[in-house]
């Protein structure tokens, strides 16, 4: 084969390891992102102060340092795979619907086996991470992506 044709198939690079937010130098490389993220949900989703904070896991002070932009430290790990769990499930409703039900889904009643006639956003707050994960994986299914 001539040097100047290069084969059709190479080898594809090997997969990255899955994020898991343990590394120090990962989550503040990612925290901005995330707060620049969480805060735009928050609007979207018209959350209290009460609700974002216990949605991200910090105290409604904490919350407001982040919504203005004052909070200088990194998420944890805790933190960050909270952040991932509602940003997936913004970003899936967002797929799914082409309105503003993408937004109102939140706050609708679910009496789904899921949620237990809670909203997804209080389910997201009485379970923490394993129910942000399952709403997650439920959002992602109704649009078929499972």
């Amino acid at each position: 084969m001539p040097a100047s044709v290069t084969p059709l198939l190479q080898a594809a690079p090997p997969p990255l390891p899955p994020q898991t937010f343990a590394l120090d130098e990962d989550r503040a490389r990612l925290t901005p992102a995330a707060i620049t993220a969480l805060r735009g949900l928050a609007r979207a989703w018209k959350l209290t102060g009460a609700e974002a904070a216990a949605l991200v896991g910090v105290s409604e002070t904490t919350w407001d340092r982040i919504k203005a932009g004052a909070w200088r430290q990194s998420f944890s790990q805790d933190q960050m795979m909270r952040a991932s769990a509602m940003i997936g499930v913004f970003k899936g409703l967002h797929l799914l619907f082409a309105d503003g039900m993408a937004d109102r889904w939140v706050r609708l009643r679910n009496a789904g086996p899921l949620f237990g006639n809670l909203s997804p956003v209080e389910a997201m707050i009485a379970r923490g991470i394993p129910g942000m994960i399952e709403i997650r994986q439920h959002v992602d299914a109704l649009r078929g992506g499972l």
